[in-house]
């Protein structure tokens, strides 16, 4: 389908709303619609996206504010309707063959009030295309726009509900204020919140983020890290005991060991086929992640560093180590460190970890495990933001089906 996004400026330019709407455009182009912005201010930000610039559009057009100064005090100027006009008219040019049109703030803000009321008369004479209307700022609900605002057109339009568009908000505060203002129900507003883009924000590299499509880590609840080689001394059984013994109470848990086998020693060879045959024994082959069975590579420190951003804990059982470098990547990475009780690590973990046997039931490791888990503040909400709130998230289960949405 063809999806037109409405705004007064878009990206490059810099700022929330142009922001959420370029994040809006490319996942709906990676979803495969024909996606067109149409704005004030901006440029092309993505080689899928079309974008077309309505100078009238932008709250800063020389034309906009000077009307707006006559309405900001209560005036509607002669210059007002022939503005309309001309963006009623510019705009249908662009959302001829539109399925639908998604205005951010247009009708929530008076930022350009022409812009609003050329949206009205193009929504009341046609049906398509559809329209929605997603607010991200009420300016009737809030107090710095009172004295810019005055009963009667054009300014009721912003506390009007627009019966033949789709009403979204990002927020339930949000949705509260817009139903108190409307009078309407709740279900009458769609609340979509905004997200954030894991990948950018944590700059993961390339080989990073293949790994977590391949491999679902984002679904992780908690997600372990084990950056180490495969071979008998780092104790990775017990790792795989402990996974299994917490899944009991976090179901989404998963473990990654990052390294490939020893290079050594050929009876690192032999070790990886028993920890696989442990791994299907416990019934964790889709949470027992081992990085060696997909790349036979070194990882780059670059790599290992996003593991550590990823991570919900690093968990170290080694038998054997001269000295334990993750532990020191972990204390720099805020990430909390499980350990086993042995001298090395025990001088570089100090009262900052909890140790344990590398002996140890692997029942108590986990509820070492759960018990921290159970109690983070920290880890509740890195869950939350993962399970909530990334946009291929937010796309999947909440814009994609309002766009499908029949009526």
């Amino acid at each position: 389908m063809k999806i037109v996004l409405l705004h007064y400026a878009a990206p490059p330019v810099v700022g929330g709303v142009e922001t959420v709407m370029g994040h809006h455009a490319r996942l709906m182009a990676d979803a495969g619609h024909d996606v067109c912005v149409v704005a004030g201010r901006g440029g092309q930000f993505d080689a899928r996206i079309r974008f077309v610039q309505l100078p009238l559009a932008d709250s800063r057009h020389p034309e906009i504010l000077s009307l707006k100064s006559d309405l900001d005090a209560g005036r509607v100027p002669k210059e007002f309707d022939p503005l309309v006009e001309r963006i009623r008219a510019e705009l249908l040019k662009t959302i001829a063959d539109a399925d639908w049109l998604i205005a951010h703030n247009v009708c929530s803000l008076n930022k350009n009030l022409a812009l609003t009321a050329a949206l009205k008369q193009i929504s009341e004479s046609q049906s398509r295309p559809r329209l929605i209307l997603w607010h991200h700022d009420l300016a009737w609900t809030t107090p710095r726009y009172r004295n810019e605002l005055h009963d009667g057109y054009p300014w009721d339009l912003l506390r009007t509900d627009w019966p033949n568009a789709a009403q979204v908000v990002v927020s339930e505060s949000r949705r509260d204020e817009l139903t108190r203002l409307f009078g309407v129900e709740n279900e009458r507003v769609h609340v979509i919140s905004n997200g954030i883009d894991v990948n950018h924000f944590l700059k993961l590299e390339a080989q990073t983020q293949e790994f977590i499509k391949q491999l679902d880590l984002l679904s992780a609840s908690p997600l372990l890290l084990l950056p180490v080689r495969i071979t008998p001394r780092k104790n990775i059984e017990l790792a795989l005991r402990v996974l299994a013994e917490l899944r009991s109470e976090f179901k989404r848990a998963m473990l990654v060991v990052t390294g490939p086998l020893g290079p050594h020693n050929p009876a690192n060879i032999r070790y990886f086929e028993r920890l696989v045959a442990l791994r299907r024994e416990l019934k964790l082959e889709g949470a027992a992640r081992f990085l060696a069975e997909l790349s036979d590579q070194y990882l780059s420190d670059e790599v290992i560093a996003d593991f550590y951003r990823l991570a919900d804990a690093l968990f170290y059982p080694s038998r054997e180590e001269g000295f334990g470098i993750p532990i020191l990547e972990a204390g720099l990475a805020s990430v909390p460190v499980f350990c086993a009780d042995i001298a090395p690590l025990r001088d570089l973990g100090n009262l900052q970890v909890t140790f344990f046997s590398p002996d140890e039931d692997p029942k108590k490791v986990a509820m070492l495990l759960a018990d921290y888990l159970k109690k983070s503040s920290l880890f509740a909400l890195r869950e939350r933001v993962r399970s909530d709130y990334r946009w291929e998230k937010i796309y999947s289960k909440k814009i994609a089906p309002l766009l499908l949405r029949k009526g």
